[in-house]
């Protein structure tokens, strides 16, 4: 479907947001969204594209701009607890604590949808919903002067790497959505875990912001939904069917040292190819090659995190034919990371033997 073009505003907004009726961007922003229009702000995770997500018309703008497909739900944003009310129903004990641990944060609950007050285009027609309450004054600020539930997604085109910035969802979205709250960039740098409550013991469908480990300390076992541990499995979440971050040039993990790494290098630039890796600041002159771009700091994981989805757009500013990235330990943040670099390479890993 051709998405027509639209005149997209970009308002200019403080991080910190405590009088809403200083701020004329929030209010122009907000009465968009009342409107039934698509209007991108920041999160503490990526920069999402929301809309009203108890209106069909305005939620299937979202799908025509990212070109998402229809059977991937959304995950409804709210600002205070009595939205909450509005939208799931039996909510378990065990959410409350969640949500009194882990609220405003990156942290999606999966629970029974109430009645009809979200439409069927956010939950894909599913007897359950997605919910979070984003932990950005500017997101919250939004929401609440809009007085609506807000669906989000992630604002990008479907399939490439998430926005961090408001740079990255004009270079996606420019003429096709309302607008643009730019909040500056944003912090955690990869989307919010999905847990689903409605199972006996609570399960993870997408590994984010809020660890495995830090969930268990608060509630104790936890589990992972099959799919993540194997790509082989149907994932239990729609959407994690989808492939999802990738830069235009093929990305290959290595699991190995970074000597194996160098030699798969050296063996495609004899080829003639443009060759890019994706290390850390510890290893980025260690190798060599056409383009070597770091992502953080191996010591600590959360910057990678913060600047994973940056620095695999960076490539796309580059001639590199084939992207080699390395892999990292798959605990605590490492998992989100893991699963965004392994969904971005198309489950390519090649391993050291």
């Amino acid at each position: 479907m051709v998405v027509k073009q639209v005149e997209t505003k970009v308002w200019v907004v403080d991080n910190v947001v405590d009088k809403k009726s200083s701020y004329p961007q929030i209010l122009q922003a907000a009465a968009l969204l009342r409107a039934n229009e698509v209007v991108a702000f920041p999160t503490e995770t990526v920069y999402g594209l929301g809309a009203n997500a108890a209106s069909t018309a305005a939620v299937k703008k979202i799908f025509q701009a990212k070109g998402r497909p229809s059977d991937n739900p959304l995950i409804v944003h709210i600002a205070d607890h009595n939205q909450l009310e509005e939208i799931a129903a039996d909510i378990p004990r065990v959410a409350y604590t969640l949500i009194e641990q882990f609220w405003p944060g990156p942290l999606t609950l999966i629970l029974k949808k109430k009645g009809n007050v979200i439409c069927d285009e956010v939950t894909a027609g599913l007897s359950t919903i997605a919910v979070r309450m984003p932990a950005h004054p500017v997101a919250l600020a939004l929401i609440q002067e809009s007085s609506l539930p807000i669906a989000a997604p992630s604002a990008n085109l479907s399939g490439r790497p998430s926005p961090t910035s408001a740079m990255h969802v004009l270079a996606d979205l420019n003429g096709k959505i309302a607008g643009v709250v730019d909040g500056g960039e944003t912090g955690i740098g990869v989307e919010s875990t999905v847990l689903d409550c409605t199972t006996e013991i609570p399960t993870i469908l997408r590994p984010g912001g809020v660890t495995k480990e830090q969930l268990e300390q608060v509630i104790g076992r936890v589990n992972v939904d099959a799919a993540l541990l194997d790509e082989k499995q149907v994932p239990k979440s729609p959407g994690m069917k989808y492939a999802h971050y990738a830069p235009k040039s093929p990305l290959i993990i290595v699991d190995g040292e970074p000597f194996f790494l160098q030699q798969l290098v050296d063996k495609q630039r004899a080829l003639g190819k443009q060759v890019g890796i994706l290390t850390t600041e510890e290893r980025r002159h260690v190798y060599k090659a056409d383009v070597v771009l770091a992502c953080g700091e191996r010591a600590n994981l959360s910057t990678v995190a913060n600047r994973l989805y940056d620095t695999l757009r960076a490539f796309d500013d580059t001639d590199v034919e084939i992207i080699y990235s390395e892999s990292f330990p798959a605990d605590g943040i490492g998992a989100a990371i893991m699963n965004r670099l392994k969904k971005a390479a198309g489950h390519q890993i090649v391993r050291e033997k």
